[in-house]
C-alpha cells in the first residue's frame, strides 16, 4: 500500500471525503523517511507539526533529572505522533520522538492542519474524532498505572498490541511499563 492509500484508508474509517477532498487533504501532508535511531523531535525543539506513521515504529519519551527514560508511547502503522503539548502551546518540546525502527511518516503542520479542518468539515470531524480517541487511551493508561500491578500492565500491554513483543526492545517496554528490565524478565 502507497502511503496515500494508507492515510486514505485510516480517514475513511471515521469521515467520509470525496476523491477530490482527499487528494486536496493529502497535499498537505509532507512524506518523511527516517533510519532507526534517528530523532524526528528534540527536547528543547520548536514542534510546527505531528507525525502519521506509515510504517515503521517510534518512541515518545522523557529523560528525568536521573537520566531515567520515561517512555509515554509507542507509535506503530496508522498511529499519530508529536509533541503535543509544545505543538499546541506553540513553547518548546518537552519530550523527545525518536525512530525504534525505519519509518516512513507524513508530517501535517498546525497550520494546514487548522485550515484542512476549517476548509472541510469532515477533516475536522476525523481530527476530532482522532483527538478524543487519543484521551481515552490516555486516560487508560494513566488509571492502569495507578491501580494495576507490573505483571498486570505487561499482560494488557501484551493483549492490546502483541506486535511490540517482537518490534520493540525489552528494554523500552520496560521503559514503557515503568519497571526495570530485570523486573520486566520476571514477568514473561
Amino acid at each position: 500500500m502507497t502511503a496515500k492509500e494508507v492515510l486514505k484508508d485510516h480517514i475513511a474509517k471515521m469521515a467520509s471525503l470525496t476523491e477530490e477532498e482527499f487528494n486536496y487533504c493529502y497535499e498537505h501532508f509532507k512524506p518523511l523517511s527516517f533510519k532507526k535511531g534517528q530523532v524526528v523531535i528534540r527536547e528543547g525543539d520548536k514542534v510546527d507539526g505531528e507525525y502519521f506513521v506509515i510504517s515503521g515504529c517510534l518512541k515518545a519519551f522523557y529523560i528525568n533529572d536521573d537520566v531515567k527514560m520515561h517512555i509515554l508511547q509507542f507509535a506503530m502503522p496508522t498511529w499519530w505522533t508529536s509533541d503535543y503539548q509544545a505543538l499546541y502551546t506553540q513553547t518548546k518540546a518537552s519530550i523527545n520522538v525518536d525512530c525504534i525502527t525505519d519509518a516512513e511518516l507524513l508530517c501535517l503542520t498546525s497550520a494546514d492542519r487548522e485550515k484542512l479542518c476549517s476548509e472541510i468539515h469532515q477533516v475536522e470531524h476525523f481530527f476530532r474524532w482522532r483527538t478524543n480517541k487519543g484521551y481515552v487511551a490516555a486516560q487508560r493508561r494513566l488509571l492502569s498505572l495507578m491501580n494495576n500491578d507490573a505483571k498486570t500492565r505487561y499482560e494488557e500491554l501484551m493483549r492490546l498490541y502483541p506486535q511490540l513483543h517482537d518490534l520493540v526492545p525489552k528494554h523500552l517496554i520496560a521503559a514503557y511499563l515503568g519497571v526495570s528490565r530485570e523486573t520486566l524478565s520476571r514477568l514473561y
